[in-house]
C-alpha cells in the first residue's frame, strides 16, 4: 500500500516525467475513490489520487481547518519530492486547491475546481448532526440524498452511502467545520494560474452561482456547467468531466523538466 507522508494514494503513470503532476484531492468525508476510474487512470496523465488525513487508508486524524489539510497536501509532494501540480479538488478538495493557488503560487501549475466556491458554508443543522454518533447516520443519509440529482444511477447512490457511512463521525464532523470556515473570496485574485471550474445544473450544495463567482473572481479560467448533474458530478457524468479534464490538462504550460522532483 503506497504511503507518503502518512498519506495513502493512487498513482496513475507516475514514472511519465513527460506530463505535470495532478493531484486529485476529495471532498468532506470522502476518499480517492471519489473520483471515477475515468478520473483517476486518465490516458497520458501522471496523476496522484489522496485519501486526506485520517479519511480512507491513510494515517493520522482528520483536521479542522482547510489550510492544515492544504499543508498536509504540501507534506506529500515533499515526500515525493514533486516541485508543482495541477491540483484538482472537488468540494472542500477545491477550497484546498484555492488555498494552495492563494498561497502557494509557486507550487502551483493549475486548478481543476469541480463543485465548489469562494465560500463553503455549511447549515447548522448538519454540523450538529455530524457532532454526535447518535445522529451520525440520519446526517449522512441526509448529506448523500443532497449529493446527487434524480437522475443518478441508483447503483452509485448507494455505493456513495456506503462510503459516507464508513467516516469516523468525527473526521466527517471537522471536515465540515473546515468548510464552514473556509472563506477565500477575497484573495482569489491572486491566483494567476489556469482555472477549470465545473458544476453540474442540479448541485444542491455548492449552486451553479458560486461556481460563477469563482469564474469572476479568477482570471484565466474556464467555466463548464454539466446538465442535469448534481454535487457529485464526476461521478454522475464521469466521462463529460473527464473528457474536459484532459482538455484542460492538456492545454497547461508545461516544460519537461520544470517541475521535476526536488533535489535529493
Amino acid at each position: 500500500m503506497p504511503l507518503a507522508a502518512g498519506l495513502y494514494y493512487f498513482a496513475n503513470e507516475e514514472d511519465d516525467w513527460s506530463r505535470p503532476a495532478v493531484i486529485l484531492i476529495h471532498g468532506a468525508g470522502g476518499t480517492h475513490l471519489n473520483w471515477p476510474p475515468e478520473i483517476r487512470r486518465m490516458a497520458g496523465q501522471r496523476i496522484y489520487a489522496l485519501d486526506l488525513p485520517g479519511h480512507g487508508k491513510s494515517e493520522g486524524i482528520g483536521l479542522h481547518a482547510i489550510e492544515d489539510y492544504a499543508r498536509a497536501v504540501l507534506d506529500f509532494m515533499d515526500a515525493l519530492k514533486i516541485r508543482k501540480a495541477v491540483f484538482v479538488g472537488h468540494s472542500m478538495g477545491g477550497a484546498i486547491a484555492l488555498y494552495l493557488g492563494v498561497h502557494n503560487p509557486s507550487r502551483t501549475l493549475g486548478l481543476g475546481l469541480v463543485a465548489t466556491g469562494p465560500r463553503l458554508r455549511v447549515s447548522p443543522a448538519l454540523l450538529e448532526k455530524t457532532s454526535t454518533p447518535v445522529t451520525f447516520a440520519p446526517a449522512v443519509e441526509m448529506i448523500n440524498e443532497l449529493f446527487f440529482s434524480p437522475h443518478v444511477d441508483p447503483r452509485v447512490k448507494e455505493v456513495s452511502a456506503q462510503r459516507l457511512a464508513e467516516t469516523r463521525p468525527a473526521v466527517l464532523h471537522g471536515d465540515l467545520l473546515a468548510c464552514d470556515a473556509y472563506d477565500e473570496a477575497s484573495l482569489l485574485g491572486r491566483i494567476k494560474s489556469p482555472a477549470l471550474i465545473v458544476c453540474g445544473t442540479e448541485d444542491k450544495l455548492t449552486p451553479i452561482h458560486l461556481s460563477e463567482q469563482l469564474k469572476a473572481r479568477l482570471k484565466d479560467s474556464i467555466l463548464y456547467i454539466v446538465e442535469s448533474a448534481g454535487h457529485m458530478v464526476m461521478l454522475e457524468e464521469p466521462q463529460k468531466v473527464a473528457t474536459t479534464l484532459q482538455l484542460f490538462l492538456s492545454g497547461i504550460v508545461y516544460q519537461p523538466g520544470e517541475a521535476e522532483r526536488l533535489s535529493a
